[in-house]
């Protein structure tokens, strides 16, 4: 009840971090998070902070907002956070940056919590929400390497 897909990037870890903890701008990379805001006074990445994030299930529907606490926001290195419902947490969404070659290997990653009715789902469905998420990953991860590897403007 886990997977993670990475992608290497020609950047600094601080670029692909403040992209990555920004979570308002997730509209430009995820393909089911269209938008979300910091919530409940919280005003950017922190540990304790919360959001919310506006979910288009598989890009296509159902549309909901899910609550999220940053759990670790570490500049640079990692951000993650966990999605809660129901007053417990569901699951738990992460990227872990860390230096190779030139540039840096970004890993997005996620967990769910072994509740008995998600362990069942995951039995049944779990390939095909599985393959979605890795796919979503991907896609999230090829999307931020566009902008963190975009010529800055003025230069040669």
């Amino acid at each position: 009840m886990r997977d993670s897909v990475t992608v290497h990037m020609d950047a600094e870890p601080m670029a692909v971090w403040d992209l990555l903890s920004d979570v308002t701008r997730i509209g430009e990379f995820s393909p089911e998070t269209f938008e979300a805001r910091w919530t409940r006074g919280s005003t950017g990445p922190a540990v304790g902070a919360h959001f919310k994030g506006h979910v288009k299930r598989n890009g296509i529907g159902p549309t909901y907002w899910t609550l999220c606490r940053v759990d670790r926001c570490d500049p640079g290195r990692a951000f993650e956070f966990t999605v809660v419902g129901a007053g417990r947490d569901v699951n738990t969404w992460g990227y872990l940056i860390e230096p190779a070659g030139d540039g840096v290997d970004v890993t997005e990653y996620f967990r769910l919590d072994p509740h008995p009715l998600l362990r069942a789902y995951w039995a049944l469905l779990g390939w095909a929400r599985g393959r979605t998420n890795r796919n979503g990953m991907r896609t999230t991860l090829e999307r931020i390497r566009a902008v963190v590897e975009r010529p800055a403007e003025g230069s040669a």
